[in-house]
């Protein structure tokens, strides 16, 4: 494959992986609460789990479940409900940065599964299969794919830093509860609008 189509496919890969989204903000929430090696074990689960989704898109997933009547549409909102629930909990948060809770921290699993029941990353496999490859090609998927694999990773990890560099200037609980409980807005927000596309 030429030049000509790394570039596209890497710009198409950056512009939906560092774009605002319910796995950002969960990136930059655990940035704000959490060691920064906890928030890359969620980055590292997100990519492994958006490169897996990927190439499944790219091997005729999406094609698949669409035969079934309402099954996209009920992953669609099993995605939405999970979003929810992150928000809910994040919106509950008190604000007190924990000293021995990295257990609490979201993980590699809740990462992957992250992935897989959001909507956008649903989106942005399919319409990146359909722009840049011709779905037959294996070859191209898994090009693709090895190029969406570390810019995701920086994409996500750039949110989790600019969660850390917050954290430093974060000491009043007060501050934190509303930083989470913006976010949480956000995050809730952005289920309405997967909702409405």
């Amino acid at each position: 494959m030429s030049l000509a189509m790394i570039l596209p496919m890497s710009a198409f890969a950056l512009a939906a992986s560092i774009s605002p989204g319910p796995v950002n903000l969960v990136c930059l929430s655990s940035g704000t609460r959490y060691p920064l090696s906890q928030g890359l074990v969620f980055v590292t689960g997100a990519t492994v789990g958006f490169i897996v989704l990927f190439v499944a898109v790219g091997l005729g997933l999406y094609s698949a479940l669409a035969l079934v009547p309402g099954l996209t549409q009920a992953l669609r909102w099993a995605g939405v409900a999970f979003l929810l629930y992150l928000s809910w909990r994040l919106f509950r948060d008190d604000g007190r940065l924990p000293e021995n809770e990295a257990q609490r921290a979201p993980g590699f699993m809740t990462g992957a599964l992250m992935q897989w029941l959001n909507p956008k990353a649903w989106l942005a496999s399919a319409s990146g299969i359909g722009a840049y490859t011709s779905g037959s090609d294996l070859n191209q998927v898994l090009l693709f794919a090895a190029l969406y694999l570390p810019i995701c990773w920086l994409s996500l990890g750039s949110w989790v830093y600019a969660g850390a560099f917050l954290r430093r200037y974060v000491h009043r609980p007060t501050v934190l509860v509303t930083i989470n409980r913006t976010l949480a807005l956000l995050l809730a927000a952005s289920c309405l609008y997967l909702l409405l596309e």
